[in-house]
């Protein structure tokens, strides 16, 4: 599997939710680069959930910033973004990371200390690694039927699976 290096990402949660203060900053994270569709809301939700706020309000207790960073449009991204406070990032491209290197450098953020989390391997995990950042995936929330998210959600299984039976040792405390 050639593509291992830049699809497997440091741990594989049920939800956003499971990711928590403590455990981030016991592993020296600082920033949080999040995708939003299918991370931390559906594509119908326009507005953060209270749940996403809460969590959102948690990290930044603990000294965790959030960064919006999605491949959808500015309406979305800002409308989503603005009632939290959180600075975003719209049509990121990902993987390409362009867009995420320019987040990570006016948040002041460095590879090791920032985390970037999402649903899609292809997309989110592969931008992360490169960009030499540490990963979590969730499952998408509500997965889109279209053939084209069905082959890509094909195209990860296997790397899915890869991780299932043999998550990388040291959690979020491997050194990228």
């Amino acid at each position: 599997m050639i593509l291992e290096r830049w699809l497997l990402p440091d741990r594989m949660v049920p939800t956003f939710r499971d990711v928590t203060p403590d455990a981030l900053r016991e592993a020296g994270i600082r920033f949080i680069f999040s995708d939003i569709d299918n991370t931390l809301a559906t594509y119908d939700d326009p507005e953060p959930p209270e749940d996403v706020t809460r969590w959102i309000r948690a990290m930044e207790e603990a000294g965790i910033r959030v960064i919006f960073v999605s491949n959808n449009d500015r309406g979305r991204v800002e409308r989503f973004a603005a009632p939290l406070g959180c600075p975003a990032y719209a049509k990121a491209r990902k993987p390409l990371v362009g867009t995420l290197r320019r987040a990570m450098t006016e948040a002041g953020a460095v590879r090791g200390d920032s985390l970037l989390l999402g649903d899609q391997l292809l997309t989110d995990c592969a931008a992360g690694r490169r960009a030499g950042m540490r990963v979590i995936i969730v499952p998408p929330i509500k997965d889109k039927t279209t053939l084209f998210f069905r082959a890509k959600r094909w195209i990860e299984r296997p790397y899915v699976r890869k991780f299932t039976r043999n998550p990388p040792e040291g959690g979020l405390h491997g050194a990228r």
